[in-house]
């Protein structure tokens, strides 16, 4: 089990009067101790159920948000990361604009040796947008371009 020093700064899980945000809250991201530094592993957090509005219409978009990452020292602490996410739901940004800002603010965050961020919206308009935005360290470049390779490989052999 884990120690009260290992869980410092982890203050929103198990808290049952929960705030959720109004608007863009980065503030809300907490991260915990990775005690397992020392192997290279993933980990991948999805949020099927990801909302945002369109910067001019203000209509919402839906769609999901998929996040991988190789940690490094801290992680991303599940419950803050939800209510961040939760707090794009009246921030108004293009679908790319959300993706990146997500793994910008993951990754000064975490500080991860690896991470990307998927999103695979909803259609609007007879169009769906799948952006696809991902970080490395200076030893996990071949993993970013092998990535960002596979993901267009993909979304290619999609529309045969």
């Amino acid at each position: 089990m884990r120690t009260n020093e290992q869980l410092q700064g982890v203050s929103l899980l198990g808290n049952q009067k929960t705030q959720y945000p109004t608007d863009y809250a980065p503030q809300m991201l907490e991260t915990f101790v990775n005690m397992h530094p020392d192997n290279e592993y993933l980990v991948t957090l999805t949020c099927p159920e990801f909302t945002s509005l369109c910067p001019k219409t203000g209509q919402p978009d839906f769609g999901e948000i998929i996040i991988s990452y190789i940690p490094r020292e801290r992680m991303v602490e599940s419950k803050s990361l939800k209510l961040y996410l939760f707090s794009f739901r009246n921030h108004g940004d293009f679908h790319e604009d959300c993706v990146n800002i997500i793994m910008k603010d993951l990754v000064r965050l975490m500080d991860p040796k690896y991470i990307e961020v998927l999103g695979k919206f909803n259609p609007r308009g007879g169009i769906s947008i799948i952006p696809f935005a991902n970080y490395a360290d200076s030893e996990h470049q071949d993993l970013l371009r092998e990535r960002r390779s596979a993901q267009l490989a993909q979304v290619l052999n999609s529309k045969k």
